[in-house]
């Protein structure tokens, strides 16, 4: 743990001594691209998390828009990279560090298989996929726009089929029921429509195939109007989401 150096300063040899006060310890670079198996395309803002051999995050990172990442690393450990990204089963891989300076490890994703996904035979314009989908509520916490975990099953879905055709564009309606101010309903309807939208474009769908409006309590589908008393299933009929498609 002792050695030497030599610099070479106004073209004198200087030979200066050092001790090692701490083990130096050897990191290199781990590094990769998330693709989608089918496109070949690269996948954006997913989550790569390494874990080292006790199954213990070390550091989490996302994709770029290159669809890689990186980590830094020891030489001569092993660690697990997990990938999760929505509209694709988690997928992990394990890895054993070399000494070369980068160590690659890319990862394929095949898309989650929707049980019933829409053929071109049975869509056409002005379709709901919500109905398709079997869809009746895109869940969101009471009196809030914020997506939740339960919404994010949901809108994979949505994702998926979206994914299949690429040229598919949709028009997201968000409705309430009639509790609350009609002003409040229409305001949240709206926040939550364009919470979808920011969702989807979050997780690669073109903006430009998308458009959203809250309708509030404007277009029930029943007699619960304000006023009236109604069940709980009766106010849950009108608080739902249409995916109507546009184009195709």
């Amino acid at each position: 743990r002792k050695g030497y150096f030599s610099t070479i300063k106004k073209g004198n040899d200087d030979i200066s001594k050092f001790t090692e006060t701490k083990k130096l310890v050897c990191e290199r670079t781990l590094a990769g691209t998330v693709f989608d198996s089918k496109t070949n395309a690269v996948i954006a803002e997913a989550k790569v998390i390494l874990l080292d051999e006790k199954n213990q995050v070390v550091a989490e990172t996302v994709s770029g828009k290159d669809g890689k990442y990186s980590f830094k690393v020891n030489c001569n450990k092993n660690y697990t990279v997990r990938v999760e990204k929505s509209g694709y089963p988690v997928k992990e891989n394990r890895v054993a560090i070399s000494t070369n300076p980068e160590n690659n490890l890319d990862f394929i994703l095949e898309k989650e298989i929707i049980p019933n996904m829409p053929t071109l035979s049975t869509i056409k314009v002005g379709t709901d996929l919500a109905k398709t989908l079997d869809i009746s509520l895109i869940y969101f916490d009471l009196g809030k726009s914020l997506i939740t975990d339960k919404a994010t099953v949901e809108l994979n879905k949505i994702l998926a089929v979206m994914q299949e055709y690429p040229k598919m564009r949709i028009d997201i309606r968000s409705h309430t029921d009639s509790r609350a101010s009609v002003q409040y309903n229409l305001v949240l309807s709206d926040k939550r429509a364009k919470a979808i939208i920011a969702w989807l474009v979050k997780n690669g769908i073109d903006a430009n195939r998308l458009r959203g409006k809250g309708y509030g309590e404007s277009k029930l589908l029943n007699r619960c109007k304000d006023g009236i008393k109604c069940t709980e299933d009766e106010h849950l009929a009108n608080r739902r989401s249409e995916f109507l498609i546009l184009s195709l």
